[in-house]
C-alpha cells in the first residue's frame, strides 16, 4: 500500500473527474494520500475533500506565491481549519525566489507566521523552497521545535545534511526519474531510510514514462521503482518503509 504525502486534489486539473480519479486510488493500492493548500481558499476546499474521502487528509496553508493575499484574519481562519481532525499540518508554505509572485520580504513574514502556528498547534510543516534556500534554511533553523519536510526536494547532499540534522524529513516526487536528477538520486543514496517520503505533486512532475501527462497518485510505484533502485530494495519494501515514515510524520494511525 502507497501513502502520496503530497497530492493537489483541488486542482482545477481534477475538476472534471475528481470524484473518478479519488474513488479509484483505494482500489489501485494507495492507501493514504494527502492533499496540501496552497491559499486560503484552496485550504477549505481540501479539508471538505478531505471529509468526503476517508483515506484523503489534508494540510492547510498558503504557499508563498500567494503570501501576498494573505490578511489580517488569515491566520485565524487557517487556526479554524486546522482544528478538523483530517487535518494534519500546515502546508504548503515556504519561499520562491524563482517567480517571486509575491515580494521576498512578504513571504519571508508569512513563512514565520505559519511556522509559529505549526509550532503553536503541534503540527509538522510541509516546505516549499525554490531558489531560496538559505533564507529558507535560515527561517527553518529558528523553529527547532516544529517538525517538518522538504517537498519536492531536488536540492545538493550539503543541503540534505543540514536538513536531516535538524530531525526534518524528505519527500520526492517524479523527478527523480529524470535523466538530470543526479543529485536527488545521490541524497537518496546516502539519507537514513527513516526520513524518506514519497509524492506525486498530482497533477504536476509525472514521471518516466508518462512525463508530461496529468499525474496522479497511480504513478506512486514508479517513484518506488527508481528509489528501490538506487537503494537495493525491493518496491514492495519501499512502499511499505514510505507508508509508514509518513504515517508517523503525520500522526495517522
Amino acid at each position: 500500500m502507497y501513502f502520496d504525502t503530497h497530492a493537489h486534489y483541488d486542482d482545477e486539473a481534477f475538476d472534471l473527474d475528481r470524484d473518478a480519479v479519488l474513488s479509484s486510488l483505494p482500489e489501485n493500492g494507495v492507501g493514504l494520500a494527502l492533499n496540501p493548500a496552497s491559499n486560503m481558499a484552496s485550504s477549505r476546499l481540501c479539508v471538505e475533500l478531505s471529509e468526503k474521502y476517508p483515506f484523503l487528509y489534508a494540510a492547510v496553508g498558503v504557499h508563498p506565491h500567494d503570501a501576498k493575499e494573505m490578511t489580517d484574519g488569515s491566520l485565524d481562519e487557517l487556526r479554524a481549519l486546522a482544528s478538523n481532525e483530517k487535518v494534519v499540518a500546515i502546508g504548503e508554505i515556504g519561499l520562491d525566489y524563482h517567480y517571486d509572485f509575491s515580494p521576498r520580504d512578504v513571504q519571508r513574514a508569512r513563512f514565520r507566521e505559519q511556522l509559529e502556528l505549526a509550532r503553536e498547534l503541534c503540527l509538522p510543516a510541509i516546505i516549499h523552497e525554490r531558489e531560496a534556500c538559505e533564507d529558507c534554511l535560515k527561517i527553518v533553523s529558528d523553529f527547532p521545535d516544529v517538525r517538518g519536510v522538504f517537498h519536492c526536494f531536488s536540492g545538493s547532499w550539503e543541503t540534505a545534511e543540514i536538513i536531516l540534522k535538524q530531525g526534518w524529513y524528505l519527500s520526492f516526487t517524479g523527478v527523480i526519474t529524470f535523466k538530470n536528477a543526479r543529485r536527488s538520486h545521490e541524497v537518496i543514496e546516502n539519507m537514513p531510510l527513516d526520513r524518506l517520503m514519497i509524492e506525486t505533486d498530482s497533477p504536476y512532475l509525472a514521471p518516466v514514462p508518462h512525463r508530461g501527462e496529468r499525474n496522479t497518485s497511480l504513478n506512486l510505484p514508479h517513484i518506488a521503482e527508481k528509489i528501490a533502485e538506487l537503494r537495493g530494495l525491493t518496491v514492495d519494501e519501499v512502499a511499505a518503509l514510505t507508508l509508514e515514515n509518513g504515517r508517523w510524520f503525520f500522526g495517522i494511525v
